[in-house]
């Protein structure tokens, strides 16, 4: 079980290692479900966007297939430590991974020697949606638009500190862009995940970070973090009076992140369709598009074909990236 960062409330801890509260209610076990429990395997700490969506998700799923499922979080080195982990599983459906864009499509090209191909070591099951990144800040920075934090950053370079989920993480790069287009130089700390990241935002151990919605929506709600600017192509429902970065004074500056489930190469096809089948049922289920939109997720159903080209897609997308911004895995 991995430990908690000041800051975030003790439940966060507890659900490292959580068994979902599938219930005495769940249907029978279907025949062509060889488990009766399932492992979501998140490498990713607890809190944060990834790990939210996969309880979510997780429950409903574990509901649909008369299965219990437990979420474990096994953050480190940029996703790594976990996606290794369910590498070692068997190819019964007992083990699959809820990953985003970061640790299948970005790591290949700040890793050479990467211990995992995403594309021939995974099979993709299905697209849960895309995770509407939000800049925040602590309160104590005089900043509260984009716009005034590139003034500050301008006026004081290197000075103003960024939290990140770790080198070549999906916060990391959002800043390397948002750096790359602003002209700024703002001075990275990794962390081991999302969810410390955010911790020390609220510490003002940093001043900024992006990061998704789902990870900060509570803090920010609270105000002990000032959202700057939502970082895609339009409001987030679950903050909607937040600007977005290019109505607040970076143009063309978007950031969102596609967030799913995987299954260890070798998994059944039937077993893919299925789960496939009962993901998108939940995703268009009544409400569920609403309750995901307050969490600043859009979703997206569709099939494993799909989502496999998507991730082929983004993976040449942010190796240019990557190589642009002259990054490399630490």
């Amino acid at each position: 079980m991995t430990s908690t960062p000041a800051g975030i409330p003790a439940l966060a801890a507890a659900c490292c290692l959580l068994p979902l509260a599938t219930g005495a209610h769940a249907q029978p076990a279907q025949p062509d479900y060889p488990t009766k429990s399932i492992l979501f395997m998140v490498p990713q700490a607890a809190g944060g966007s990834t790990d939210t969506l996969a309880r979510l998700i997780g429950q409903r799923l574990g509901d649909a297939l008369g299965v219990t499922i437990t979420v474990e979080n096994r953050p480190g080195a940029n996703g790594i430590i976990g996606t290794e982990a369910a590498l070692k599983a068997a190819p019964n459906g007992g083990t699959l991974v809820v990953s985003g864009t970061g640790i299948m499509a970005i790591n290949p090209s700040l890793y050479p020697k990467l211990s995992y191909d995403p594309v021939r070591n995974f099979a993709p099951v299905a697209n849960f949606g895309y995770s509407t990144s939000v800049l925040v800040a602590h309160p104590s920075l005089p900043v509260k638009t984009i716009a005034e934090v590139i003034a500050l950053a301008k006026k004081k370079p290197g000075a103003i500190k960024f939290a990140s989920a770790g080198v070549g993480s999906t916060p990391h790069l959002s800043a390397a862009l948002f750096q790359h287009m602003s002209g700024v130089d703002i001075l990275h700390v990794p962390y081991k995940g999302s969810t410390p990241g955010v911790s020390a935002t609220l510490t003002g151990e940093t001043e900024i970070m992006f990061t998704g919605v789902a990870s900060a929506l509570s803090f920010i709600k609270a105000g002990r973090l000032r959202a700057i600017s939502i970082n895609g192509p339009r409001r987030s429902p679950a903050l909607p009076t937040v600007p977005t970065a290019g109505e607040s004074g970076l143009p063309g500056f978007e950031a969102d992140f596609w967030i799913g489930l995987f299954a260890p190469a070798g998994v059944p096809r039937p077993l893919i369709t299925r789960l496939n089948a009962e993901v998108n049922r939940i995703l268009t289920a009544e409400g569920m598009r609403e309750r995901l939109g307050e969490l600043g997720v859009d979703a997206v159903p569709g099939t494993p074909e799909q989502f496999g080209e998507l991730l082929v897609r983004d993976i040449d997308r942010w190796a240019k990236a990557v190589r642009a911004a002259g990054l490399k895995g630490e």
